[in-house]
């Protein structure tokens, strides 16, 4: 089922940006700048609003008759549109693209709005479930544990090499590495496949497994799973598992299995299960029960915020029975950067876990951890994660506490990563992201053009409009636009001399003024008449100077933002 459609907001991503500058040009709200709450009767009256100045009888040369033609068409539409509850539904729900899809003629003829989007959500779901059949989602993880011991604890009676000489290199080896695969298929929209396997090598020992399960979604609330486990070092096992929503704020999952051991003369069951509650709206509690061949019970708190994650656990069981509390710290400014740190306390020693994991780009992820414990010792764990696959390099430096390896481990990947964003990863993204823009305008010139022709055609058709309002307000020493800029400002030195991409709005501007306000709603602004879009791709702002009760004031928002005028609060002081 296809989800709504949301505003535009300043803080989307790339991607959100993209689609929302490809429907600029087709968002009915904007082009009769409305706020998508409108009512029938602020509807009408912004239709009418903008008839009074493009409607073609209102002109009388013909190249401005053909001008405002193709503008009133536009209004004209988005008016239809928004003013048929049931097209109006369509489009709040699934955009113009949902308005042109194959079986909208089936669709129109129900009768009421809650009609229609039942028709419609069937006619979508029957493309997803085609849909399905094609897709599978590959998830992978290769793992590279490295022994590095000998940088810090030299191995004395192995430090000369075959000639009696001494080695001056340390020994670091290679000594154990996994690969594990899965993939997703779906079968219709309501039962999934999974199939997953992993082949693993330690000190010259391999081993391998595979699973794969069948799951189906019962209800909106709950879902049954089948599953079996192999491998040639485990005995092969079968298992039943559901999930289920007791209430909104409970939910209940649990796993049942046998595992078929000595050539199936014997069958081991184990069973467990995991009871959540929502604590409160950030912190979820969970009580979780084993039992089989390591029996445990476990308590866990997870609150999740958007500035930070802490994680508590408590678990009692054979043969492993800890205390675990983690912390990781989200930054607000970037939403790049998370900082985590975990303790773990138990009868077989304690472990201290600390490190930070960066996205360096859009579908990649970097990461580092230190992992000091007893009796581990000190180990390394690099990361990185690129679009569904992660390659994970945990290092082994000492076996004991050495305070040289916990600070090396700590200081060289920090050193490194910055090293390397500053000399290859942000020349190499910003040359990315050049790279991308540049497409972008070379394939959206000729919509551009023919935009910003129909916007200088809009801005002549506003002329006679505009001064009658113009010489209106000044009688009554009420708004007068005088400069308006959008597109990409540029207020600091980061533009380095570089041209602002900017068009002057301040015509279409004043033809919105009245009774001396002028109300822009939160739509992208290059969707009213006479504004287009100067650059396309980049984040982009309105300013204006206007002039209300005789004193000079100035304003700027940005794009999706709304703006209400005059604002006693923006005063003009000359430098």
């Amino acid at each position: 089922m296809a989800t709504p459609r949301g505003r535009g907001g300043g803080g989307g991503g790339a991607d959100d940006r993209r689609q929302e500058e490809e429907e600029a040009d087709d968002d009915f709200y904007s082009t009769l700048n409305v706020r998508r709450e409108a009512t029938q009767d602020e509807l009408k009256s912004a239709y009418r609003r903008l008839c009074v100045t493009f409607h073609p009888d209102k002109h009388r040369r013909p190249e401005d008759k053909e001008h405002a033609e193709d503008i009133f068409n536009r209004i004209h539409a988005a008016y239809q549109v928004l003013s048929d509850p049931q097209t109006r539904a369509i489009y709040d729900i699934y955009g113009k693209r949902g308005l042109e899809m194959d079986g909208w003629e089936v669709v129109e003829r129900r009768r009421t709005p809650a009609e229609i989007l039942e028709e419609f959500e069937r006619l979508q779901s029957e493309r997803d479930e085609r849909r399905l059949q094609q897709r599978t989602n590959p998830k992978g993880t290769v793992t590279v544990g490295v022994d590095a011991t000998d940088l810090f604890e030299p191995y004395e009676d192995d430090y000369e090499d075959g000639e009696g000489g001494r080695r001056w290199l340390p020994h670091v080896e290679v000594n154990r590495m996994s690969i594990s695969q899965s993939i997703e298929a779906p079968l219709t929209l309501t039962d999934t496949a999974f199939l997953s396997g992993s082949l693993s090598s330690h000190n010259g020992n391999g081993s391998g497994t595979i699973a794969g399960s069948v799951r189906r979604v019962t209800s909106p609330r709950g879902w049954c799973e089948m599953d079996f486990f192999t491998g040639d070092m485990q005995s092969p096992s079968i298992g039943v598992k559901g999930f289920r929503n007791l209430t909104s704020r409970c939910f209940v999952s649990s796993h049942a299995s046998l595992q078929l051991v000595g050539g199936a003369h014997t069958v081991r069951p184990g069973l467990s299960t995991v009871l959540a509650r929502r604590l409160d709206a950030h912190t979820l509690g969970y009580l979780a029960w084993r039992c089989g061949l390591s029996s445990s019970m476990s308590c866990t708190a997870v609150r999740d915020t958007a500035g930070s994650t802490t994680t508590f656990c408590l678990q009692l069981g054979i043969p492993n029975t800890f205390g675990l509390l983690s912390f990781q710290y989200k930054f607000q400014d970037d939403h790049k950067t998370r900082l985590r740190a975990l303790l773990k306390v138990g009868v077989f020693g304690a472990v201290l876990e600390y490190g930070a994991e960066r996205r360096v780009s859009r579908h990649s992820t970097l990461g580092a951890a230190v992992c000091v414990g007893v009796p581990q010792g000190v180990t390394l764990r690099l990361k990185l994660h690129r679009a569904s696959q992660s390659y994970v390099f945990p290092i082994h430096l000492t076996e004991s506490l050495l305070p040289s390896a916990v600070f090396y481990a700590s200081a060289v990947p920090l050193v490194a990563f910055l090293a390397l964003e500053r000399l290859l990863i942000r020349p190499y993204l910003r040359a990315q992201g050049q790279r991308e823009l540049a497409k972008r305008r070379e394939n959206s010139a000729s919509n551009t053009e023919k935009s910003k022709l129909e916007a200088e055609a809009a801005v002549r058709l506003m002329q006679e409009s505009v001064k009658r309002i113009v010489e209106a307000e000044e009688a009554k020493m009420g708004l007068v636009i005088i400069h308006a800029w959008y597109g990409r400002l540029i207020t600091d030195a980061s533009g380095r001399g570089e041209r602002p991409h900017v068009i002057d709005v301040t015509t279409p501007l004043q033809c919105l003024v009245r009774d001396s306000k002028l109300i822009l709603t939160d739509a992208r602004k290059a969707g009213l008449p006479g504004f287009y879009d100067p650059c396309v791709g980049e984040e982009k702002a309105l300013k204006v100077l206007y002039q209300f009760r005789g004193a000079l004031h100035q304003v700027t928002v940005p794009d999706t933002e709304s703006l209400r005028i005059p604002k006693q609060s923006h005063r003009f002081e000359e430098n």
